[in-house]
Protein backbone atom coordinates (compact mmCIF):
# COMPACT_ATOMS: atom_id res chain seq x y z
CA UNK A 1 0.00 0.00 0.00
CA UNK A 2 1.55 3.35 -1.02
CA UNK A 3 2.74 5.82 1.88
CA UNK A 4 1.63 9.48 1.34
CA UNK A 5 5.32 10.23 2.06
CA UNK A 6 8.20 9.58 -0.75
CA UNK A 7 10.02 6.45 0.11
CA UNK A 8 12.05 6.68 -2.60
CA UNK A 9 15.46 6.78 -0.72
CA UNK A 10 14.71 3.07 0.19
CA UNK A 11 13.85 2.18 -3.17
CA UNK A 12 17.24 3.41 -3.73
CA UNK A 13 19.07 1.43 -1.87
CA UNK A 14 17.25 -1.60 -3.08
CA UNK A 15 17.91 -1.57 -6.34
CA UNK A 16 21.51 -1.00 -5.91
CA UNK A 17 21.62 -3.98 -4.07
CA UNK A 18 22.46 -7.06 -4.89
CA UNK A 19 19.38 -9.65 -5.54
CA UNK A 20 19.42 -13.23 -4.64
CA UNK A 21 17.37 -15.90 -5.88
CA UNK A 22 14.89 -18.03 -3.07
CA UNK A 23 13.03 -20.94 -2.82
CA UNK A 24 10.68 -22.83 -1.49
CA UNK A 25 13.06 -24.16 0.98
CA UNK A 26 13.47 -20.66 3.26
CA UNK A 27 14.16 -20.96 6.66
CA UNK A 28 10.83 -20.66 8.96
CA UNK A 29 10.57 -17.79 11.44
CA UNK A 30 9.09 -18.24 14.89
CA UNK A 31 5.19 -18.73 15.08
CA UNK A 32 2.92 -16.51 16.17
CA UNK A 33 -0.61 -17.76 16.15
CA UNK A 34 -3.17 -19.26 18.24
CA UNK A 35 -4.62 -22.27 18.06
CA UNK A 36 -6.88 -23.33 15.20
CA UNK A 37 -9.84 -23.75 17.15
CA UNK A 38 -10.37 -20.01 17.42
CA UNK A 39 -11.56 -20.35 13.57
CA UNK A 40 -12.53 -23.79 13.37
CA UNK A 41 -15.59 -22.67 15.56
CA UNK A 42 -17.11 -20.70 12.84
CA UNK A 43 -16.90 -22.91 10.17
CA UNK A 44 -20.33 -25.49 10.71
CA UNK A 45 -18.93 -28.85 8.81
CA UNK A 46 -16.05 -30.86 8.74
CA UNK A 47 -15.22 -29.84 4.96
CA UNK A 48 -15.25 -26.24 6.34
CA UNK A 49 -13.13 -27.33 8.87
CA UNK A 50 -10.88 -29.27 6.86
CA UNK A 51 -10.70 -26.50 4.11
CA UNK A 52 -9.52 -24.29 7.17
CA UNK A 53 -6.72 -26.33 8.14
CA UNK A 54 -5.30 -26.63 4.59
CA UNK A 55 -5.32 -22.94 3.50
CA UNK A 56 -3.45 -22.19 7.02
CA UNK A 57 -0.73 -24.64 5.92
CA UNK A 58 -0.87 -23.21 2.50
CA UNK A 59 -1.21 -19.70 3.17
CA UNK A 60 1.84 -19.96 5.19
CA UNK A 61 3.82 -21.97 3.71
CA UNK A 62 3.60 -19.06 0.73
CA UNK A 63 4.22 -16.26 3.43
CA UNK A 64 7.40 -17.72 4.74
CA UNK A 65 8.69 -17.95 1.41
CA UNK A 66 7.93 -14.39 0.05
CA UNK A 67 8.61 -12.68 3.07
CA UNK A 68 11.66 -14.57 4.48
CA UNK A 69 15.28 -13.08 4.71
CA UNK A 70 15.86 -14.90 1.38
CA UNK A 71 13.44 -12.58 -0.62
CA UNK A 72 15.54 -9.19 0.50
CA UNK A 73 12.07 -7.35 0.47
CA UNK A 74 11.09 -7.57 -3.02
CA UNK A 75 12.27 -4.41 -4.20
CA UNK A 76 10.50 -2.96 -6.76
CA UNK A 77 11.48 -3.64 -10.06
CA UNK A 78 14.62 -5.72 -8.93
CA UNK A 79 15.67 -9.61 -9.54
CA UNK A 80 14.25 -9.95 -5.57
CA UNK A 81 10.48 -8.88 -7.30
CA UNK A 82 11.48 -11.61 -10.07
CA UNK A 83 12.32 -14.04 -7.88
CA UNK A 84 9.05 -13.58 -6.20
CA UNK A 85 7.04 -13.33 -9.83
CA UNK A 86 8.69 -17.02 -10.34
CA UNK A 87 7.70 -18.45 -7.15
CA UNK A 88 4.15 -17.29 -7.58
CA UNK A 89 3.85 -18.25 -11.44
CA UNK A 90 4.83 -22.06 -10.27
CA UNK A 91 2.15 -22.18 -7.59
CA UNK A 92 -0.43 -21.12 -10.38
CA UNK A 93 1.06 -23.76 -12.79
CA UNK A 94 0.99 -26.05 -10.02
CA UNK A 95 -2.77 -25.25 -9.90
CA UNK A 96 -3.94 -25.73 -13.21
CA UNK A 97 -4.30 -21.71 -13.89
CA UNK A 98 -3.81 -21.44 -17.19
CA UNK A 99 -0.97 -18.71 -18.33
CA UNK A 100 -2.14 -14.97 -19.54
CA UNK A 101 1.12 -13.13 -19.65
CA UNK A 102 3.68 -12.55 -22.43
CA UNK A 103 4.55 -15.24 -24.98
CA UNK A 104 2.29 -17.67 -23.31
CA UNK A 105 3.83 -17.40 -19.83
CA UNK A 106 2.53 -16.29 -16.44
CA UNK A 107 4.62 -13.15 -16.97
CA UNK A 108 4.75 -9.67 -17.88
CA UNK A 109 8.27 -8.28 -18.35
CA UNK A 110 7.73 -4.36 -18.47
CA UNK A 111 10.75 -1.93 -19.01
CA UNK A 112 10.10 0.97 -16.98
CA UNK A 113 12.06 3.25 -19.26
CA UNK A 114 8.35 2.44 -21.12
CA UNK A 115 6.48 3.86 -18.34
CA UNK A 116 7.80 6.33 -16.67
CA UNK A 117 8.54 10.14 -17.80
CA UNK A 118 11.41 11.96 -17.58
CA UNK A 119 11.64 13.96 -14.31
CA UNK A 120 14.19 14.61 -11.73
CA UNK A 121 14.91 12.04 -9.26
CA UNK A 122 14.04 9.45 -11.86
CA UNK A 123 17.17 8.32 -13.22
CA UNK A 124 17.61 5.54 -10.95
CA UNK A 125 14.74 3.24 -12.77
CA UNK A 126 16.85 3.61 -16.46
CA UNK A 127 17.26 0.10 -17.43
CA UNK A 128 14.91 -1.25 -14.93
CA UNK A 129 12.15 -3.83 -15.53
CA UNK A 130 9.31 -4.55 -13.50
CA UNK A 131 7.13 -8.13 -13.41
CA UNK A 132 3.54 -8.96 -13.48
CA UNK A 133 2.16 -12.58 -13.11
CA UNK A 134 -0.88 -12.80 -14.77
CA UNK A 135 -3.80 -16.53 -14.80
CA UNK A 136 -6.18 -16.99 -15.94
CA UNK A 137 -9.18 -19.87 -15.00
CA UNK A 138 -11.49 -20.28 -17.83
CA UNK A 139 -14.74 -19.66 -17.31
CA UNK A 140 -17.02 -22.98 -18.06
CA UNK A 141 -20.25 -21.05 -19.51
CA UNK A 142 -19.86 -20.79 -22.88
CA UNK A 143 -22.25 -17.52 -22.67
CA UNK A 144 -20.29 -16.41 -19.01
CA UNK A 145 -17.07 -17.54 -19.69
CA UNK A 146 -16.43 -14.11 -21.86
CA UNK A 147 -16.52 -12.09 -18.59
CA UNK A 148 -14.13 -12.16 -15.46
CA UNK A 149 -13.73 -11.05 -12.17
CA UNK A 150 -10.39 -9.90 -10.99
CA UNK A 151 -8.55 -10.93 -7.74
CA UNK A 152 -5.28 -9.04 -7.70
CA UNK A 153 -2.50 -8.38 -4.71
CA UNK A 154 1.46 -6.44 -5.57
CA UNK A 155 4.08 -8.70 -5.52
CA UNK A 156 6.83 -5.99 -4.22
CA UNK A 157 8.15 -4.14 -1.29
CA UNK A 158 10.46 -2.13 -0.37
CA UNK A 159 13.79 -4.53 -0.56
CA UNK A 160 16.64 -3.39 1.80
CA UNK A 161 17.19 -0.27 3.03
CA UNK A 162 18.71 1.69 5.75
CA UNK A 163 18.85 -0.50 9.03
CA UNK A 164 15.93 -0.29 12.00
CA UNK A 165 17.51 -1.57 15.13
CA UNK A 166 20.02 -3.82 12.94
CA UNK A 167 17.34 -5.04 10.42
CA UNK A 168 18.00 -4.23 6.78
CA UNK A 169 15.56 -5.61 5.04
CA UNK A 170 11.94 -4.92 4.61
CA UNK A 171 10.02 -8.34 4.38
CA UNK A 172 6.47 -7.02 3.78
CA UNK A 173 5.17 -9.76 5.31
CA UNK A 174 1.39 -8.42 5.49
CA UNK A 175 2.44 -5.68 3.18
CA UNK A 176 1.81 -7.28 0.97
CA UNK A 177 2.98 -11.11 0.95
CA UNK A 178 -0.21 -11.55 3.01
CA UNK A 179 -1.99 -10.68 -0.08
CA UNK A 180 -0.11 -12.77 -2.69
CA UNK A 181 -1.04 -14.91 -0.25
CA UNK A 182 -4.91 -14.91 -0.32
CA UNK A 183 -4.58 -14.39 -4.58
CA UNK A 184 -2.50 -17.85 -4.83
CA UNK A 185 -5.02 -19.61 -2.18
CA UNK A 186 -8.09 -18.55 -3.76
CA UNK A 187 -6.57 -19.95 -6.94
CA UNK A 188 -6.28 -23.15 -5.83
CA UNK A 189 -9.28 -23.51 -4.02
CA UNK A 190 -11.67 -22.11 -6.95
CA UNK A 191 -9.42 -24.69 -9.37
CA UNK A 192 -10.64 -27.37 -7.67
CA UNK A 193 -14.25 -28.85 -8.37
CA UNK A 194 -16.43 -27.64 -11.09
CA UNK A 195 -14.91 -24.51 -12.86
CA UNK A 196 -17.15 -21.30 -12.28
CA UNK A 197 -19.69 -20.04 -15.02
CA UNK A 198 -17.47 -16.92 -15.29
CA UNK A 199 -13.53 -16.84 -15.73
CA UNK A 200 -11.23 -15.55 -13.08
CA UNK A 201 -7.78 -13.53 -13.81
CA UNK A 202 -5.14 -13.69 -11.18
CA UNK A 203 -2.89 -10.72 -11.55
CA UNK A 204 0.02 -10.12 -9.03
CA UNK A 205 1.42 -6.77 -9.67
CA UNK A 206 4.96 -5.36 -9.63
CA UNK A 207 6.19 -1.93 -8.72
CA UNK A 208 3.12 -1.11 -6.78
CA UNK A 209 4.89 0.55 -3.95
CA UNK A 210 6.83 3.16 -6.46
CA UNK A 211 3.82 4.25 -8.86
CA UNK A 212 1.46 1.03 -9.57
CA UNK A 213 3.89 0.78 -12.46
CA UNK A 214 2.48 -3.10 -12.96
CA UNK A 215 -1.22 -2.61 -12.96
CA UNK A 216 -1.15 0.69 -14.83
CA UNK A 217 0.73 -1.90 -17.86
CA UNK A 218 -2.03 -4.41 -17.18
CA UNK A 219 -4.71 -2.68 -17.50
CA UNK A 220 -3.38 -1.90 -21.86
CA UNK A 221 -2.63 -5.35 -21.77
CA UNK A 222 -4.98 -7.95 -20.40
CA UNK A 223 -6.01 -11.01 -21.42
CA UNK A 224 -9.71 -9.80 -21.49
CA UNK A 225 -10.83 -6.38 -22.34
CA UNK A 226 -11.75 -4.44 -19.10
CA UNK A 227 -14.87 -3.58 -19.87
CA UNK A 228 -15.61 -7.48 -19.93
CA UNK A 229 -14.25 -7.48 -16.21
CA UNK A 230 -17.39 -7.44 -13.38
CA UNK A 231 -15.31 -6.40 -10.56
CA UNK A 232 -12.00 -6.36 -9.32
CA UNK A 233 -11.12 -7.16 -5.52
CA UNK A 234 -7.45 -6.31 -4.77
CA UNK A 235 -5.80 -8.43 -1.42
CA UNK A 236 -3.69 -5.56 0.71
CA UNK A 237 -2.36 -6.26 4.17
CA UNK A 238 -5.10 -8.74 5.32
CA UNK A 239 -2.40 -11.19 8.09
CA UNK A 240 -3.09 -8.91 10.73
CA UNK A 241 -6.36 -8.10 12.61
CA UNK A 242 -7.32 -4.70 13.06
CA UNK A 243 -9.23 -4.08 16.26
CA UNK A 244 -11.56 -1.50 14.96
CA UNK A 245 -13.54 -3.80 13.57
CA UNK A 246 -15.16 -7.06 14.67
CA UNK A 247 -13.01 -10.41 15.10
CA UNK A 248 -12.39 -12.55 11.95
CA UNK A 249 -13.69 -9.61 9.62
CA UNK A 250 -12.17 -7.92 6.77
CA UNK A 251 -13.20 -4.34 5.48
CA UNK A 252 -13.19 -3.02 2.23
CA UNK A 253 -11.92 0.65 1.07
CA UNK A 254 -14.37 2.02 -0.46
CA UNK A 255 -17.78 0.27 0.19
CA UNK A 256 -19.95 3.28 0.53
CA UNK A 257 -19.18 3.83 -3.37
CA UNK A 258 -21.05 0.50 -4.79
CA UNK A 259 -23.32 -2.20 -3.71
CA UNK A 260 -20.06 -4.76 -4.13
CA UNK A 261 -19.57 -5.06 -0.59
CA UNK A 262 -22.83 -5.25 0.70
CA UNK A 263 -23.89 -7.56 -1.78
CA UNK A 264 -20.60 -10.44 -0.95
CA UNK A 265 -21.63 -9.43 3.05
CA UNK A 266 -25.43 -10.52 2.12
CA UNK A 267 -23.76 -13.33 0.81
CA UNK A 268 -21.54 -14.86 3.90
CA UNK A 269 -18.40 -12.87 3.80
CA UNK A 270 -17.77 -11.04 6.64
CA UNK A 271 -16.78 -7.82 4.94
CA UNK A 272 -17.56 -4.00 6.50
CA UNK A 273 -17.03 -0.58 5.57
CA UNK A 274 -13.27 1.03 5.90
CA UNK A 275 -13.09 1.94 9.61
CA UNK A 276 -10.58 4.53 8.49
CA UNK A 277 -11.98 6.56 5.79
CA UNK A 278 -9.00 9.76 7.17
CA UNK A 279 -6.44 7.73 5.39
CA UNK A 280 -8.28 7.48 1.91
CA UNK A 281 -7.37 4.37 1.41
CA UNK A 282 -9.36 3.36 -1.66
CA UNK A 283 -6.82 6.02 -3.41
CA UNK A 284 -3.78 4.28 -2.13
CA UNK A 285 -3.54 0.87 -4.10
CA UNK A 286 -3.71 -0.58 -6.86
CA UNK A 287 -7.60 -0.57 -7.27
CA UNK A 288 -7.47 3.11 -7.54
CA UNK A 289 -6.54 3.01 -11.43
CA UNK A 290 -9.58 0.10 -12.55
CA UNK A 291 -11.96 2.10 -10.72
CA UNK A 292 -11.13 5.28 -12.39
CA UNK A 293 -11.79 3.42 -15.39
CA UNK A 294 -15.42 2.45 -14.56
CA UNK A 295 -14.38 -1.01 -13.32
CA UNK A 296 -15.85 -1.65 -10.03
CA UNK A 297 -12.46 -2.70 -7.95
CA UNK A 298 -12.05 -2.24 -4.04
CA UNK A 299 -9.48 -3.12 -1.51
CA UNK A 300 -9.83 -5.97 0.95
CA UNK A 301 -7.84 -5.06 4.12
CA UNK A 302 -7.61 -5.49 7.85
CA UNK A 303 -4.65 -2.89 8.08
CA UNK A 304 -4.80 -1.57 12.14
CA UNK A 305 -2.43 1.12 11.23
CA UNK A 306 0.20 -0.75 13.20
CA UNK A 307 3.57 0.67 13.89
CA UNK A 308 5.54 -1.92 11.51
CA UNK A 309 4.31 -0.56 7.95
CA UNK A 310 6.87 -0.02 5.48
CA UNK A 311 9.30 -1.08 8.41
CA UNK A 312 11.78 -3.90 8.50
CA UNK A 313 9.23 -5.58 11.72
CA UNK A 314 6.56 -6.38 9.28
CA UNK A 315 7.97 -9.78 9.17
CA UNK A 316 6.73 -12.95 9.39
CA UNK A 317 6.96 -12.93 13.34
CA UNK A 318 4.13 -10.51 13.52
CA UNK A 319 1.51 -12.18 11.39
CA UNK A 320 -1.94 -14.05 12.96
CA UNK A 321 -2.03 -16.61 10.40
CA UNK A 322 -5.12 -18.05 12.19
CA UNK A 323 -6.70 -14.87 11.08
CA UNK A 324 -5.41 -14.50 8.05
CA UNK A 325 -6.48 -18.24 6.98
CA UNK A 326 -9.99 -17.40 8.06
CA UNK A 327 -9.90 -13.92 6.34
CA UNK A 328 -9.40 -16.18 3.33
CA UNK A 329 -11.88 -18.75 3.88
CA UNK A 330 -14.43 -16.08 4.66
CA UNK A 331 -14.57 -15.12 0.94
CA UNK A 332 -14.62 -18.14 -0.79
CA UNK A 333 -18.02 -19.22 -1.13
CA UNK A 334 -19.13 -15.40 -1.48
CA UNK A 335 -16.14 -14.91 -4.42
CA UNK A 336 -17.37 -18.54 -6.02
CA UNK A 337 -20.92 -17.14 -5.78
CA UNK A 338 -19.89 -14.16 -7.30
CA UNK A 339 -18.45 -15.88 -10.31
CA UNK A 340 -21.36 -18.23 -10.89
CA UNK A 341 -23.69 -15.85 -10.57
CA UNK A 342 -25.59 -13.06 -13.05
CA UNK A 343 -24.94 -10.52 -11.05
CA UNK A 344 -23.40 -7.42 -11.73
CA UNK A 345 -22.31 -4.78 -9.35
CA UNK A 346 -23.17 -0.92 -10.19
CA UNK A 347 -21.56 2.75 -8.51
CA UNK A 348 -23.88 4.12 -6.28
CA UNK A 349 -24.86 7.51 -7.31
CA UNK A 350 -22.37 10.26 -7.44
CA UNK A 351 -19.48 7.86 -5.92
CA UNK A 352 -17.94 6.24 -9.27
CA UNK A 353 -14.48 8.04 -8.96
Amino acid sequence: MKPWSAIFPLLLVALCSAPQVFSEAAPRAPRRESSLPAIARHPKTSAQIAQTKAILSSARRHVEVLASDRARGRGSATDDEFAAARYAAAQLKRYGIQPAGQNHTYFQRIPLDSMIRPQRGRAFYRGKTTTNVVGVLRGSDPKARHQAILLTAHLDHLGVGPAVNGDTIYNGADDDASGIAAVLELARVLSLGPRPRRSVVFALFGSEEIGGYGATYFRSHSPFPLSSFIANLQFEMIGRPDAAVAPRTLWLTGYERSNLGSTLAAHGARLVADPHPEEDFFRRSDNYGFAKRGLIAHTVSSYSLHQDYHRPSDDVAHLDFVHLAGAIQSLIQPIRWLCNSNFKPQWHPGQRP
